[in-house]
């Protein structure tokens, strides 16, 4: 039966974005005062700031079907307007089938109403279940999906263990969390009870967060006798996502939960070190540079945040398509290409100059100075004026030093 737009009984309002056109509650109805978050409001949940994250969605999820070489079906079980899961239809190659979901009624019309709009009844399936249970009917082998995208409002983690579990062999697994002050280290109880890893406020808190996303993750995938290989993350506005392929038995499982350990982190001298989960155990807690006490973080991901490879693809697939954000995706992708082999953690250039009490130069005129004096420095994604280096905190202020004492001359 054809959704009618009588059905759909609060202010709305059509949005272009990627190739499709999508019906849309309007935001600026629900807001009563400047300060509330409008997509909180609305009856149906649609951020428009979003868009970043499901255009680099459409890429990744390209570059996956390409990878993997035929039709593929897709499960978004927290649709709110299933714009997400439609673009997923009209804009990546070789997808067979979506299926998007939503328990909220209102959701679920406007999501079929978007469906038909496009012209995409055949391919794009439309539920009304809670995600889990949704999720629960697809575990069993043959049923799976090939890839399963999960983009809540707040934290992923009470659909981790029913999502690892919907995806096939070889599947992919997308992940956003958008609940930032607990894995920032503002609220780390919360934090430790969500992801089952402790958080640390620190200038990379955001790497933390991530990281930690992606251990959580890894934990919860490992009870099922399942790996987790990240393919592609980022952090960005005000929240954090991961792409991983998941792969089914006990020594991939293994493998992945030897990535896991703890950041120590001394707030101090700013020395940062990694170590595995069995070393912390034996470890003194004092700074080996400055003898202060150190605090830590974890367990967290010390492995890869994500592969160059697939990078490579992502690049390929966004040169072809014309988006909105086309220069900032291609920065963020570009900036994590290098990340990929870099340190774990960054330094942040102002938050170094003002422990020394030296004025902050300009970002690329920091790093090209340090690399020019010999030290392997590269920027990072997660902040405009962070780099990262594997030169020890102490290197890294002595040239600093030189560096701004050099600029000061001129």
């Amino acid at each position: 039966m054809r959704t009618q737009k009588t059905e759909i009984d609060f202010p709305t309002e059509i949005v272009e974005e990627g190739q499709v056109r999508v019906l849309v509650p309007k935001l600026s109805a629900f807001v009563k005062k400047p300060s509330e978050y409008a997509p909180s409001k609305a009856p149906v949940f649609y951020n428009p700031v979003m868009e970043l994250n499901r255009d680099i969605a459409v890429l990744a999820l390209q570059a996956y079907q390409r990878i993997i070489g035929r039709e593929i079906a897709v499960c978004e079980p927290l649709a709110g307007c299933g714009v997400r899961g439609i673009r997923f239809a009209r804009e990546v190659e070789g997808v067979k089938k979506v299926l998007v979901n939503d328990i909220n009624e209102k959701a679920y019309l406007l999501a079929k109403y978007n469906v038909e709009m496009n012209g995409l009844g055949k391919r794009v399936m439309v539920r009304k279940l809670d995600a889990n249970l949704l999720l629960a009917r697809y575990a069993a082998p043959y049923k799976r999906f090939d890839a399963v995208d999960i983009d809540p409002f707040g934290s992923p983690a009470p659909f981790l263990d029913s999502a690892v579990r919907a995806i096939r062999d070889g599947g992919l697994l997308a992940l956003t969390a958008t609940d930032m002050a607990p894995l920032c280290g503002v609220h780390p109880k919360a934090c430790i009870r969500k992801y089952g890893g402790k958080p640390l406020r620190t200038e990379y808190c955001h790497e933390i967060a991530l990281r930690l996303l992606i251990a959580s993750t890894a934990a919860t995938a490992a009870k099922h006798e399942i790996g987790v290989y990240p393919l592609f993350s980022h952090s960005t506005d005000h929240y954090v996502r991961f792409y991983a392929v998941l792969e089914h038995s006990a020594q991939k499982a293994d493998e992945t939960l030897k990535q896991l350990g703890y950041i120590l982190h001394c707030f101090n001298c700013l020395h940062r070190e990694t170590i595995n989960k069995e070393g912390l155990l034996g470890h003194d807690g004092k700074c080996p540079n400055c003898g202060s006490k150190m605090d830590y973080a974890g367990p967290l991901w010390l492995g890869k945040l994500a592969d160059e490879k697939f990078c490579t693809l992502m690049e390929k697939e966004a040169e072809k398509r014309n988006l909105r954000l086309k220069s900032r995706i291609k920065r963020i992708l570009a900036l994590m290409q290098q990340e990929c082999s870099a340190p774990i953690t960054y330094y942040v250039l102002d938050k170094m100059c003002s422990k020394m009490g030296l004025s902050t130069p300009p970002i690329k005129m920091a790093i090209k100075a340090l690399s020019g004096m010999g030290l392997k420095v590269s920027p990072t994604h997660f902040i405009s004026t962070g780099f990262r280096t594997d030169a020890s905190v102490d290197v890294v202020k002595k040239l600093l030093q030189k560096v701004v004492l050099s600029n000061n001359k001129f």
